[in-house]
């Protein structure tokens, strides 16, 4: 690893796996063990989604360079030389009225930012939604990302059967993909904090996020915050039935800001963040725990029966 200029380190060869969110580990396996997963990604692949969103948003969206908007490109340009990863496509869209950053592209990734972000988030803050981005790139999660993303806008269609699926919400697909959302946002978030390396702009990132405009983000603020997410990280959702915890995730595009907040320091109390930053080689340690982890929950699937997330929250 090189210094940058500015003392942040970069990460060359840096794999997600070093700090991949077990939470998303976990709901990925149980998704891609429901019955007809596949074939709703390859009905749906057929339609040429990465085509379509590209043509989407390349067609109402300005494209950015070093030329145009030189310093939103290059904290593009600096997120990805930190977290190794090769330089995507970038546009502006419209603004929302509060922060919007989204990629989309499994074969060819493109991220689509629009002015709020581009107005509210100083250098330090885009190179936290940038690596949070680039996270989802390394993680290889588009495929399903985007899927997601779509899923709303195909609904009748789906319900209608047009895909030869029957109802997703009925059999569980739809909301295991929006839950699998939700955990993946975890890994992007510890992919972020690499990218920007400070913990406050993470969290005065995160606030913005929420949708807080940066001039009422004082230090109160911010000790407030941290104490919600930290209160928040202990709460037991096993306190709430099923059917609040499916509304909930129902919803997996929110920021939710305080639960990856909160999932966010217990990364960093657990010392793994400072120990991956230092340089500390702990790829063989992580490959040898997923191994054990895959093992176990192998041997726990064949006694108790496919892993449900809804109910396992707090024995991760």
């Amino acid at each position: 690893m090189v210094q940058t200029s500015n003392q942040r380190k970069t990460l060359t060869g840096l794999s997600p796996q070093t700090y991949e969110h077990p939470f998303d580990q976990k709901a990925l396996i149980s998704l891609e063990k429901m019955p007809g997963v596949s074939l709703m990604f390859n009905k749906i692949n057929q339609y040429g989604i990465d085509r379509l969103l590209r043509f989407k948003f390349s067609g109402t969206s300005l494209k950015v360079n070093e030329r145009n908007f030189p310093d939103l490109y290059d904290a593009l340009l600096e997120a990805c030389k930190i977290v190794d990863v090769q330089v995507p496509e970038l546009y502006l869209k419209h603004g929302t009225g509060y922060i919007k950053i989204l990629t989309i592209g499994a074969n060819k990734p493109m991220i689509i930012i629009n002015m709020d972000g581009l107005e509210l988030l100083n250098h330090e803050e885009l190179l936290y939604v940038f690596g949070h981005e680039l996270g989802h790139i390394k993680s290889r999660h588009l495929l399903y990302h985007q899927t997601a993303l779509i899923l709303p806008g195909l609904g009748k269609v789906i319900a209608n059967s047009t895909l030869g699926l029957g109802g997703l919400a009925t059999n569980g697909i739809e909301l295991a993909l929006y839950q699998w959302v939700m955990m993946a946002k975890l890994t992007c978030d510890r992919c972020a904090l690499l990218a920007c390396q400070d913990v406050n702009v993470a969290t005065s990132a995160l606030i913005k996020l929420s949708g807080l405009p940066g001039k009422y983000i004082n230090g109160m603020v911010v000790e407030e915050f941290l104490a919600q997410a930290r209160d928040f990280g202990n709460y037991n959702l096993d306190n709430l039935d099923k059917f609040t915890k499916m509304l909930s995730f129902m919803e997996p595009m929110h920021p939710w800001t305080t639960l990856r907040t909160a999932e966010l320091l217990k990364w960093i109390d657990s010392g793994e963040y400072k120990s991956l930053l230092s340089g500390e080689d702990i790829t063989n340690n992580i490959e040898d725990k997923t191994e054990v982890t895959i093992e176990e929950e192998d041997h726990k699937e064949e006694e108790e029966g496919e892993w449900d997330f809804l109910n396992s929250w707090e024995k991760l």
